[in-house]
């Protein structure tokens, strides 16, 4: 589903503009940065949460060359499922 996809979507089933429902997920989107840029988590009951984990720097190495590569400590986005929306993706389980 493409990002045209999910707000045309998105405008049907509430019955809005699809400028409007851009909005509104562009809204969530940022709010959800906003919080993980400051370690919060954004969690959403039904759906999942939203949360950060931090990568401690480490050596790795370039595959062509085999050369030793420094890769910087980062911050990676993380998204854990929540029970319900497990079930619904695996209803035989």
């Amino acid at each position: 589903m493409t990002k045209a996809d999910l707000l045309a979507a998105v405008a049907a089933k509430t019955n809005v503009s699809s400028a409007e429902a851009d909005r509104v997920i562009q809204a969530f989107v940022d709010l959800v940065v906003d919080s993980a840029s400051k370690g919060d988590k954004v969690s959403w009951p039904g759906f999942g949460s939203f949360s950060t984990s931090k990568r401690q720097a480490r050596t790795g190495r370039n595959p062509r060359t085999g050369e030793p590569v420094q890769i910087a400590a980062s911050t990676a986005m993380k998204f854990s499922p929540s029970s319900t929306l497990k079930a619904a993706l695996n209803p035989n389980r």
